[in-house]
């Protein structure tokens, strides 16, 4: 058979399009660009200079687009300095929340006790309290807790370990839950052969089943990279020092005590949401399979 009638018997067989179908593509483009709307508007501002959207408005036709605020803002905030008291705060959060949280997972899904799916639901309901209810508490905790010689500051309070710490806290109980519903869908056998063999129940851990997790982790690296990243309260409300900011807060450098230019404040934050958009699109095919694990499972 040739290829024209290949084709055509293909279109004869594909199905018809139905007004339903077609609504359903319809709204879901609508809600695409709705999402997207904000971030073309801010691109948009961002490359045009305040002095013309001050004077034609901006839902006007530009007369000049360049890229003057991003490098203006980039300078003037000092952005590198605080991309670095992010990563200083993002990558040890992640990394000791995905290695915390995947221990408590491993005990509560490998090994039978009374406590098992207690143990595991208190730390779900960590995630279930407001960080505001805390904040009073935590907030005087942090200032009585003395680090000589550890944090800059002499205490927990105004330093990069104290918001490591507070990361790590409340994101572990998300990660456990997850990665415990993970390994159950593991075989047992893999566990019970290696503890005939006389592994330790370290090596059954480090070695048997967390490479077997990968996807799982890559999947949660790509969200708590995303969520401390960012983060704006626990930075506000347990850092003083401005040098000792993350880089959401960056953006407070861009405001004049008088004037704030929003088209600068524009670009400023299309600057910081790029590690974002690195993070995703390198753990990207991670992401999707971990999200879309044990769907084929009955």
């Amino acid at each position: 058979m040739s290829a024209p009638t290949l084709a055509a018997s293909a279109l004869k067989k594909r199905a018809p399009l139905r007004p339903a179908r077609v609504l359903l593509h319809v709204f879901l483009a609508g809600t695409a660009l709705a999402w997207l709307a904000p971030l073309l508007w801010a691109v948009f501002s961002a490359l045009r200079p305040y002095s013309e959207t001050s004077t034609k408005g901006y839902v006007s036709w530009p007369d000049k687009l360049s890229l003057d605020n991003f490098t203006n803002a980039f300078e003037q905030s000092d952005m590198m300095h605080y991309f670095g008291n992010t990563l200083l705060i993002a990558v040890p959060a992640v990394l000791l929340t995905l290695f915390l949280s995947s221990m408590v997972a491993f005990y509560v899904s490998r090994f039978d006790f009374r406590v098992n799916l207690a143990l595991l639901l208190v730390f779900t309901a960590g995630n279930l309290l407001p960080q505001q209810v805390i904040i009073t508490p935590l907030y005087r905790l942090y200032l009585l807790t003395n680090l000589p010689g550890i944090t800059a500051s002499g205490k927990l309070y105004d330093s990069a370990l104290g918001l490591v710490l507070i990361h790590v806290a409340f994101q572990s109980g998300f990660c456990a839950f997850v990665l415990s519903n993970y390994m159950r869908s593991l075989p047992h056998e893999l566990t019970e052969a290696a503890l005939v063999d006389g592994a330790s129940v370290w090596r059954m851990y480090w070695q048997i089943t967390l490479p077997l997790c990968k996807p799982a982790m890559a999947a949660l690296a790509t969200l708590l990279s995303i969520w401390i990243y960012n983060d704006f309260f626990w930075a506000l409300v347990l850092i003083s020092t401005g040098e000792n900011m993350p880089i959401t807060s960056a953006l407070n450098n861009l405001s004049g005590q008088y004037f704030t230019d929003p088209n600068l404040v524009a670009a400023g934050a299309l600057l910081t949401a790029i590690p974002t958009l690195v993070v995703y699109f390198v753990l990207q095919r991670q992401f999707v399979s971990g999200l879309t694990l044990g769907s084929n499972k009955g």
